[in-house]
């Protein structure tokens, strides 16, 4: 059992501690956005909407899609919550499920998700996507689960969509022949690995039903691409207005000029107080960013218990 210093974060319940730090995997990829823009679609305000906004776009597909995003200990955690954060509030019913024993796993960085049920429960069930996160070792345990493997084959056999992120392309896919007749990408630290004439360097790659993309820093397009592909062009413009993905460049950043300079001669200490509802990508992000700087990241709740609902409750 782990002290109650240790953290937790999850789209689903959450529960708030401190986890030591850990050397980063590999560094966010922070490339441009490569799949195209949507069209332009008419009504769909400019403006920069509400975050509740969001949640609204839930009510433009006519049915729900049944997406399956699989994690396990070492799985990369802001590509796993990013991918479940931005499908749900494009209406998407997304299915968390752990390959582990437990529902509880601990992610690359230290941050524990809790599974929405267990991998064994959703054998034989049909998704419209089965999107797997990167992150090691969580690809190769991805890619070791026997019903996992099943289940993701069988999508490509029925040409339904399916992707893979980060280190999964090479790690996951490729021992499971879902490669095959495809081009794909995966994060710069695994592309050695692909088949030269495989192998392209987009930031995401459609091909066919199968898409790819390189990691942390993309995870955003990653998402919006199978929005786009699930629900339309419409739907994926309004999501990426809402959520800001892309930022003007005029706006990017501000900074006060300010004489006196200061520094650290130890690691420092960040507090990070969450509540029910809060933002859990922005939660996520946050966390795993300065634990990869080598950060002491507390999380705080604010609640009476340390088990929290984040934003993008079921």
């Amino acid at each position: 059992m782990l002290p109650s210093s240790h953290s937790l974060l999850t789209p689903t319940p959450l529960r708030a501690m401190a986890v030591p730090v850990r050397p980063p995997p590999h560094p966010p990829n922070r490339g441009g956005p490569s799949f195209p823009r949507p069209p332009a679609c008419g009504a769909v305000p400019r403006a920069a909407p509400s975050l509740a906004a969001a949640t609204a776009v839930s009510t433009l597909p006519p049915a729900k899609k049944k997406v399956l995003v699989p994690i396990a200990m070492g799985t990369e955690e802001m590509e796993a919550v990013i991918l479940a954060g931005v499908l749900r509030r494009a209406g998407a019913d997304v299915t968390l499920a752990s390959v582990e024993d437990s529902l509880e796993v601990e992610a690359s960085c230290g941050s524990r998700i809790i599974a929405d049920k267990p991998i064994a429960a959703c054998a034989d069930q049909m998704f419209d996507l089965v999107a797997l996160p990167g992150g090691m070792p969580g690809s190769v345990r991805l890619r070791d689960n026997e019903i996992l493997q099943r289940i993701t084959v069988r999508q490509a056999e029925e040409k339904r969509l399916y992707g893979a992120i980060c280190a999964a392309p090479a790690v996951v896919l490729m021992p499971w022949g879902l490669h095959k007749r495809k081009k794909i990408t995966c994060h710069p630290s695994f592309i050695g690995d692909l088949p030269t004439f495989r192998a392209v360097e987009s930031n995401v790659h459609v091909s066919g039903e199968l898409t790819t993309s390189r990691g942390p820093g993309t995870t955003f397009q990653f998402a919006l691409s199978f929005v786009e592909q699930l629900f339309g062009p419409c739907a994926a413009e309004v999501m990426d207005n809402t959520l800001m993905t892309q930022v003007n460049n005029n706006l990017e950043r501000s900074v006060e000029v300010n004489g006196i300079e200061w520094s650290s001669d130890h690691n420092p200490h960040v507090l990070i107080p969450i509540a029910n509802g809060s933002e859990e990508m922005e939660i996520i992000m946050l966390v795993d960013v300065l634990r990869r700087a080598n950060v002491n990241v507390v999380l705080a709740s604010v609640e009476k218990s340390t088990n929290i609902v984040g934003s993008q409750k079921q």
